[in-house]
Parts: structure tokens; C-alpha cells; sequence
């Protein structure tokens, strides 16, 4: 079984980019994959691996680093959800590209799982969806407001032109693990709105800790590898992902006409041209004969399609 690590921590962190390197060799040597982001104002990621293995690479970062009050979440994996190991060292941990948004200046009230229904269930409270529209299209909040954003970084614009209306009302804010809620609820808090919530630990830890029978989530929950999505107790969902644009797909999507394994699915099927479109399924065709033979091509999309990013 795979511990998979989702972490996060807004804190200065001004050697970061000293750390890179040493990181790099440290989770090589305890077989841990994933992607963790460093930057002047702290770390975020995903990682993966043995028991073991974390536990290790989450030791030796609370010795290298003021981490010791991670943002940290744990669900498991039949498989390896990461093909490889990335540690970048960024501007920011979560790209947003507003000053005002400084979580270690101020955010809003953080609200537990267990107090979470309560709270977006009073007729006074706006719940918002801080998340991409491909990942709500996945599941939400019942009644929750879906800002329709391509990236995290529209969602400044899309405050200034669609929130403020609600600046002197309560309003609780979510994501999947709680760091473009620290962003977002900061934003917020420096524009003046007055009532800002935050769903402590994200979506991830309300369907870790909340009773299915108790929840107001419906749908599961898209997360950034492999598994696509989990659903509550945070078991693997029932999604799978489109190599040719990286959309979450159902099985009922790949009856449709415009899917073809490896290609493209009937959110992409006119995205490219003819040249492209040949090459990757020539592409698709030797991945076949390799698995065919036991082997693995490049090529596969089930073992090399990237995950994408929570901008």
C-alpha cells in the first residue's frame, strides 16, 4: 500500500532554494515521488511512497525548514500515483499574483470538518468553490458558487468583478486541501469583507472525517495524480483522465464518439489538426504492442500522463 502526502505550510523560509538540491537526493534515497513546490513563503505538495519512506522525507523537513506546523493529510494508493519526483523552487507556492494576498499577514476563520455543514447550511452565508471549473465539474458542496476559473489566478479578477457585491455578507471558502483558501480568504480579508470562513484541511479532510450520511458533498473530489479523484473515507474514485487535454472523464464519456484511447475525448476531439492527431495515435498504437510484449513504451498514458497543477 502507498502512503500518498498531501502537505502544505505558509511560513518565511528564506534558504529555500539551498534546501533543492539535498531534497532532491533525500527522497531519492527513501523511493518517495510526487511534486513539492519551495519558495520564500513556505512549501506545498504532494508526495508518495513507503510508510517508511514519508514518514522519513516529513522528519527531515520539520529539521530543514520552520515546518512545524505543516498543513498535512494522508489517503492511500493501490499504486504509485506519481511516475517521478519534482521539487521546484517557485515564486509562490500557489500562484495567485495579488500582493494583498498574504496568508501570513492575515486569513479568514478556519472552520473544522465536523462544523462545516452547520456553517454553509445558515440562509446567510455565500459558500464559493475556490477550485477550477474541470474539478467542480467532478463535485461540490450542494449550493456552493462555482466561479467558472480556467486557473486559481483568475480568481482575483473574478473577485473584484463577482464577490464584492457580497463583501458585508458571511462567507466560507473551500478547496481541496486548504491552501487556495489561505489565498483566497486573505484576498478577501484585505478588501474588507467582513465575515470570511475557511474549511480547515480542505475537501480532502472533510471526506476523510465526515460520515457519508452526514455529508453536504456530492460527487467525489478531483486531486493532482493519478488516482484523478477520491471519494469520501478518501477512496480511489471512479474517474480517469483524458490524455489528450488532462479532463476528468467518466466511462460513460468514453462511450461517446468523439473518445479514442490515448487521443482524444469529446472535450478535445477538434483541439488539434489532422498531423497531430496521427502522430498520437501512432503514438497509442505502439504503447499496444508494448504492452503486447510485456514492456512498457514511453509513451503510455497510463504510466507518463502529467498531473496537473492546483493553479
Amino acid at each position: 500500500m502507498i502512503v500518498v502526502a498531501a502537505l502544505y505550510q505558509f511560513v518565511r523560509f528564506p534558504n529555500y532554494q539551498d534546501v533543492q538540491a539535498p531534497l532532491i537526493e533525500f527522497c531519492k534515497s527513501h523511493d518517495v515521488k510526487g511534486t513539492l513546490l519551495l519558495a520564500d513563503e513556505g512549501i506545498n505538495g504532494t508526495i508518495a511512497g513507503s510508510r517508511a519512506g514519508i514518514d522519513a522525507v516529513v522528519t527531515h523537513l520539520k529539521e530543514i525548514g520552520p515546518f512545524d506546523n505543516l498543513e498535512y493529510k494522508e489517503s492511500k494508493a493501490e499504486t504509485m500515483p506519481f511516475m517521478r519526483l519534482k521539487i521546484k523552487v517557485k515564486k509562490e507556492i500557489v500562484t495567485f499574483g495579488a500582493p494583498a494576498a498574504d496568508p501570513m499577514a492575515m486569513v479568514g476563520t478556519y472552520v473544522k470538518p465536523e462544523d462545516w455543514n452547520a456553517l454553509i447550511s445558515r440562509p446567510d452565508v455565500v459558500t464559493i468553490d475556490t477550485r477550477n471549473d474541470y474539478e467542480v465539474m467532478v463535485g461540490a458542496f450542494r449550493g456552493a458558487v462555482n466561479p467558472k476559473t480556467r486557473s486559481f489566478k483568475q480568481f482575483a479578477e473574478y473577485t473584484q468583478e463577482k464577490l464584492m457585491e457580497y463583501k458585508e455578507k458571511p462567507v466560507a471558502m473551500y478547496c481541496t486541501g486548504g491552501i487556495r483558501c489561505e489565498r483566497s480568504t486573505a484576498y478577501l480579508k484585505a478588501l474588507g469583507f467582513k465575515e470570511v470562513y475557511h474549511l480547515k484541511g480542505g475537501i480532502l479532510k472533510y471526506l476523510e472525517e465526515v460520515p457519508q450520511e452526514e455529508s453536504l458533498w456530492e460527487g467525489e473530489c478531483f486531486v493532482f495524480d493519478q488516482r484523478v479523484a477520491v471519494k469520501h473515507g478518501l477512496e480511489m474514485g471512479s474517474y480517469d483522465m483524458c490524455f489528450g487535454c488532462r479532463m476528468p472523464i467518466t466511462e460513460a464519456d468514453k462511450t461517446s464518439e468523439h473518445f479514442l484511447e490515448g487521443v482524444h475525448c469529446h472535450h478535445c476531439y477538434n483541439a488539434h489538426n489532422t498531423e497531430h492527431y496521427e502522430r498520437v495515435k501512432e503514438r497509442q498504437k505502439q504503447v499496444k504492442l508494448a504492452k503486447g510484449r510485456g514492456e512498457m513504451h514511453l509513451g503510455d498514458v497510463s504510466e507518463t500522463r502529467p498531473a496537473r497543477s492546483q493553479d
